[in-house]
């Protein structure tokens, strides 16, 4: 065992001097029922050497089962050894404060007993007082250890949750992520073979969705204007290498949504999850339908896809990967603050969800958008 530090007292206790004072004070207060006399008799008489062997003694009594009693035996489950300990510390500590009675009568020139205006044995007496006095100051210095500690313990906990939910977050954000560039990287390999021109202009719209991956979307909240210009870009990638079967409507009321803020991907994951699993039919029309509707801080988002049996039956198994996540984002960023609504049916699934969008000033506004594709 290391050897204590000369300056550990100085450097870590002294502050718990006043603390000590103020405490002894009080207790004294009590004992002679007037601050103006307990005051007095502390500075202006020799009480001052008892009262500083009260506190001397009982401070180290306290120090002593709080970072040595309580940590070898309380905290190892040693409890009859620490209630042991304990008590010997509490008898030790009053017996020490008891001379402080006769060095304070040896100073005024009196005896014990003309000091304290008793006609029989003092010791009863002086115990009497200083044992209750050392439990009250035991009882409260572990009291206040072990609020401190329960405070740091719900603080620590509380930096334990944050941090879990975040890497929970960031978990889910980037299990989607990957999943996106795949598919985006396997329709420019399609287009290249089924017409080049639409190959590049897929390419372009393909390096403003990694920039918006790579730079915009780092944040927690982004601008519901760029999570649209994103939706936007993917839309008309998927255009490209879908065929002419395929009827895509986007409409979005027109209203600006500079001041609107919302997480990342939450939108992205029902448009990509209408593309993945719509119809195939090849002598019906397929479709996608997709609706916004803003209404103050109130965001309305539909998408419905037409599906045949066997996609509609795998889009709600499946509802997958894509859905499960952006719901338990929903539970972790958006608690109480959203509905989601999924119906499936033999011929269509439709997801309709409803979120109370956060707000914040932007320093430049967009214009409204309204986008209708077919």
């Amino acid at each position: 065992m290391q050897a204590a530090h000369p300056h550990w007292f100085i450097r870590y206790k002294l502050y718990h001097l006043p603390f000590w004072l103020l405490y002894n004070y009080i207790w004294w207060v009590v004992a002679i029922g007037n601050p103006f006399k307990a005051a007095d008799a502390i500075l202006h008489s020799t009480y001052a050497i008892k009262f500083s062997f009260y506190i001397v003694f009982q401070a180290l009594a306290v120090y002593f089962n709080l970072y040595f009693l309580i940590p070898r035996y309380l905290e190892k489950g040693r409890f009859t050894v620490y209630l042991s300990y304990l008590l010997l510390t509490v008898i030790c500590a009053t017996a020490l404060i008891i001379p402080g009675y006769y060095l304070t009568a040896f100073a005024a020139g009196q005896t014990v007993g003309d000091y304290y205006k008793s006609d029989g044995n003092c010791i009863y007496q002086f115990i009497g007082a200083a044992l209750p006095s050392t439990l009250a100051s035991m009882t409260l210095g572990m009291s206040i250890k072990l609020a401190r500690n329960w405070l740091q313990t719900q603080r620590r906990q509380q930096l334990l949750e944050k941090e879990k939910l975040e890497t929970e977050l960031n978990f889910l954000k980037y299990q989607f992520n990957p999943h996106f560039l795949f598919n985006s990287i396997n329709s420019i390999f399609f287009l290249i073979h089924k017409n080049p021109h639409m190959a590049s202009a897929s390419l372009a719209k393909f390096s403003d969705l990694l920039r918006y991956q790579l730079y915009e979307c780092n944040d927690k909240q982004i601008p519901l204007s760029s999570e649209i210009a994103y939706l936007e870009n993917f839309i008309e990638l998927e255009k490209l290498r879908q065929n002419d079967n395929l009827q895509v409507t986007f409409n979005i009321q027109q209203q600006s949504t500079a001041h609107l803020m919302i997480a990342p991907f939450i939108l992205m994951t029902f448009v990509e999850n209408a593309f993945k699993h719509v119809s195939k039919h090849a002598d019906t029309p397929n479709w996608i339908n997709m609706q916004m509707h803003m209404n103050e801080q109130q965001l309305d988002f539909i998408v419905t896809n037409s599906t045949s049996d066997n996609a509609s039956k795998d889009v709600v198994h499946y509802g997958g990967i894509g859905l499960k996540n952006v719901q338990r984002r929903l539970d972790l960023l958006y608690p109480g603050q959203y509905q989601l609504e999924i119906q499936s049916s033999d011929t269509r699934f439709s997801v309709h969800f409803h979120l109370d969008v956060s707000t914040q000033q932007q320093t430049q506004s967009v214009p409204a958008l309204a986008f209708n594709y077919k």
